[in-house]
């Protein structure tokens, strides 16, 4: 996904090509408009054992983030917060637990984009296959109802409590928002935008008033597992907008 201009201004600075693709991300999530002003955050683990990672600094707006302004956090380091240009209290507290505790979840974007919220403050937050993107998401999702306030960090442990299974690559934080995991920044964020249309297929579907037309189980796993097997999607994905913002001239890669 590397750019000839990329390429060419390449900071000496570790991770260079995960920043640039984690910063993309997190333009293209402002310009979808699934941000949530200076909140919400992104991460990406870099090294092995997954308790390094990248995440944005301090209440800096997605469409201002630039390669180079990502911090680079130890999930394992206590004395993070005290640090200068320490991370949000509250991105330290659920990315950190994840980052921590769950290292088959490389990639951590969180965010309270409206549908996925709405369903989240739904008393059922159930996302039933009525469409292939609902679909995608069939058995592969956990829906947290025991929101207990800002995620510090003994909330942040207790999300990161849930997402043991690799499978479950969504959680639905009920009266909170949603929490995308995946392996890298591609397969993440092209997930985060079809949970986020799958969410707002499913609420304008209930708005109707009318009956759903729901698949059955066989139909929304085989659909999901063809899904999963489909060949580079995400990564097409990512380097389109990617794309996108090297010919508007975007600083995103600075």
């Amino acid at each position: 996904m590397t750019s000839a201009a990329q390429t060419a201004h390449t900071p000496n600075i570790s991770n260079w090509q995960e920043r640039v693709e984690l910063t993309a991300a997190f333009r293209w999530t402002e310009r979808l408009n699934m941000h949530e002003a200076v909140a919400n955050h992104l991460s990406l683990a870099v090294n092995e054992d997954g308790t390094q990672f990248l995440m944005n600094p301090n209440q800096v707006h997605f469409s201002r983030i630039k390669a180079s302004d990502l911090l680079l956090i130890d999930a394992n380091d206590p004395e993070t917060l005290n640090l200068p240009g320490a991370p949000d209290p509250t991105a330290w507290g659920l990315h950190g637990a994840i980052h921590r505790q769950c290292p088959h979840h490389r990639c951590v974007m969180h965010v309270h984009s409206i549908h996925a919220t709405v369903l989240a403050s739904l008393a059922d937050s159930t996302l039933p296959p009525i469409d292939q993107n609902c679909a995608t998401f069939f058995n592969r999702y956990v829906i947290d109802d025991g929101y207990g306030g800002l995620a510090f960090e003994e909330e942040g442990d207790r999300c990161a409590s849930q997402l043991q299974d690799p499978k479950k690559t969504v959680m639905i934080m009920g009266n909170h928002g949603i929490l995308v995991m995946g392996a890298t920044v591609a397969e993440t964020f092209n997930r985060l935008y079809y949970f986020e249309r799958a969410a707002e297929t499913y609420i304008r579907a209930l708005q109707t008033g009318q009956p759903l037309r729901v698949l059955s189980d066989e139909i929304a796993e085989k659909t999901a597992q063809e899904i999963e097997d489909y060949p580079s999607q995400a990564d097409r994905h990512l380097a389109e907008l990617m794309a996108i913002l090297d010919e508007e001239g975007s600083n995103y890669a600075n």
